[in-house]
């Protein structure tokens, strides 16, 4: 496990075809740079509107693009690589349990999501208060700041967990994962107007409940939305790592069954 561990995190931070998933992971964090030398000081905005303006871009960003489509490029390479590059069967003949690996290679695709966006986020929230100078210290060190990093990179890694699991069982069932990553994408993104029972199927539902400021819907999304009961993080966490759990148990099952054919990809 620890040797495919390295193999694995090697592949997945190092490899020119990730270079794509730091350029969006790490693209609002320059537009906050940017923002952040332009009002040094606290020019021309203040510490409460920030506040909202990063919670706006972790949940609308973040959750719902960047940390989305860095998993899905993450984790349906983890299996759909090794075949595009006729080297599965090494992992199969090894003397390791075929769970093993889909554990394995899920455990080193989390740790690098989370890292890269992990460290996107942490950056993003440092620029966002640092140009404030001593009221922004003031806001992190003795106010809430802290509470809301936390929680952020908290999210972040629930995040990672949530989708990481879901595209690596949809990389063992499609040859294609694009195609159920778009419905997954719809599922995601409009999941507020299903009923409430369905929308605890969803990984949004629960990511939300734990963002330490919320973000009200606007628009038509707000005349569509289905109200559910909201969940505390003692809930949601749990039901979130249940639906994770249940989404490996079926990619465990699944990889007793698979059978390589180079010849059909």
């Amino acid at each position: 496990m620890a040797a495919m561990l390295r193999i694995e995190l090697k592949k997945s931070l190092w490899m020119r075809r990730s270079i794509w998933i730091y350029l969006v992971a790490f693209a609002p964090t320059a537009l906050i740079g940017v923002h952040a030398l332009q009002s040094h000081g606290g020019r021309n905005c203040s510490i409460g509107e920030d506040t909202r303006i990063l919670a706006g871009i972790f949940q609308l960003f973040y959750l719902r693009l960047g940390i989305f489509f860095g998993c899905m490029g993450l984790f349906t390479w983890l299996f759909r690589g090794e075949i595009v590059e006729k080297s599965l069967h090494y992992y199969f003949l090894a003397p390791l349990r075929r769970e093993l690996l889909v554990a394995g290679k899920f455990l080193a695709g989390v740790l690098a999501s989370a890292f890269i966006f992990g460290l996107s986020v942490l950056l993003s929230f440092t620029f966002m208060y640092g140009h404030f100078g001593p009221a922004g210290r003031s806001f992190v060190f003795d106010g809430p700041g802290l509470g809301h990093l936390a929680a952020y990179l908290g999210v972040t890694l629930l995040a990672c967990v949530g989708y990481g699991s879901l595209f690596l069982a949809l990389s063992l069932v499609s040859k294609n994962p694009i195609l159920p990553g778009i419905v997954v994408l719809l599922w995601e993104t409009f999941h507020a107007v299903l009923p409430s029972l369905l929308q605890k199927l969803s990984v949004m539902f629960y990511l939300k409940q734990l963002c330490p400021v919320s973000i009200p819907s606007e628009g038509l999304m707000a005349l569509f939305t289905v109200v559910a009961e909201p969940v505390s993080a003692w809930l949601a966490v749990p039901g979130l790592l249940v639906l994770c759990t249940v989404i490996l148990v079926f990619a465990c099952l699944r990889i007793r069954r698979t059978e390589i054919s180079y010849l059909a990809d």
